[in-house]
């Protein structure tokens, strides 16, 4: 009798060819424990030769899970963003589970609601949402009833699992970092006023110069785009005040280094100025660029642990975890003028 087609193989053509049960060959192509490997690789053989894949949309019904995490976000043009989703495909497949992206084209709440209204056609386990959390509130959104949510990068943890980076504690830093080196305050180029981490980093700001006894200067605020940084630096470079900037990303803080060295103020000797984010670029910008490194594989790491969790029996948690930011000094930074 001829061998079936891989269209066409069967489990039970994988048995007889393997001679073995098709409870056996269920049971190693769902990778589970008792089967000794002599026999695992008879199967594993006959499957190869008879082209036989498993139907994961089968087995996904018998077991009532897809193993696939469903991510939800707005823009793929930030670095954040970027860095953020490839540590959740990353990590998900360390863990055997599929990664299904569903872009938002715009940030509104129907735009939102519509994302969450495909998942029940995507068929997914558990769904990370890179946005802001006001988004989520306001889309009023209803969510198939076995998919767990957290949410990256907001402020939600009363709601919603978060899992995101210490923007408060990282700011901190950044700006006692500055006041140590003699400046006597600090300013800010700030991200976009809907963006939560950029109001998180912007109210640390202020809360670390009021603690220190220090006046905070206005606000100077961009888009996190390198050219809003620019356009924003041709403003500072007019202040003979200003001898400090603390950017809210690096991307800024790249358009802020053009405009001062355009307009003949000097860094770090006129004008210190360190970032957020640590890029992979950041030791090549002219001066190498001091900032605060922001470790994106263990938020995706966090989150994928913490989707799993949620997806037990008892896995109920709220709350936020906060992953640490690292000060990472190079030339960007030096006392001001007067000091020296």
């Amino acid at each position: 009798m001829p061998r079936r087609t891989r269209a066409t193989a069967s489990m039970a053509d994988v048995a007889r060819l393997a001679g073995v049960s098709s409870q056996t060959v269920s049971r190693v192509s769902n990778g589970y424990a008792g089967v000794n490997e002599e026999t695992r690789q008879q199967v594993l053989q006959a499957m190869a030769e008879l082209g036989y894949r498993p139907n994961s949309a089968a087995r996904a019904l018998k077991r009532g899970e897809f193993r696939t995490i469903g991510v939800i976000t707005f823009t793929l043009s930030t670095t954040g963003n970027v860095r953020t989703l490839e540590a959740i495909a990353t990590s998900a497949a360390a863990e055997g589970y599929a990664v299904t992206l569903l872009p938002v084209a715009v940030p509104t709440s129907d735009e939102v609601r519509g994302a969450f209204s495909r998942l029940e056609e995507l068929a997914v386990d558990a769904v990370i949402v890179i946005m802001e959390v006001h988004l989520l509130d306001a889309a009023t959104v209803k969510l198939p009833p076995h998919v767990q949510v957290v949410v990256v990068d907001s402020d939600a943890g009363d709601h919603y699992t978060v899992v995101d980076t210490d923007q408060s504690g990282g700011t901190m830093t950044a700006v006692q970092h500055l006041l140590d080196l003699g400046h006597r305050t600090v300013w800010h180029l700030a991200g976009p006023e809907g963006s939560f981490a950029a109001q998180r980093r912007a109210d640390a700001w202020r809360a670390a110069l009021t603690g220190a006894g220090r006046t905070a200067p206005p606000v100077v605020r961009g888009d996190w785009s390198a050219e809003s940084g620019y356009l924003a630096g041709l403003e500072l470079a007019a202040r003979e005040d200003c001898t400090a900037v603390f950017a809210a990303n690096d991307q800024m803080a790249l358009g802020l280094l053009r405009a001062l060295h355009e307009r003949g103020r000097r860094v770090p000797e006129d004008v210190s100025i360190i970032g957020f984010d640590d890029i992979p670029e950041a030791g090549s910008f002219l001066p190498p660029l001091t900032t605060l490194h922001q470790d994106f594989a263990e938020v995706g790491r966090l989150c994928v642990q913490a989707v799993l969790r949620k997806m037990r029996p008892d896995g109920s948690e709220r709350g936020t975890t906060l992953v640490p930011t690292r000060l990472v000094l190079r030339q960007s930074t030096a006392p001001p003028p007067a000091v020296r």
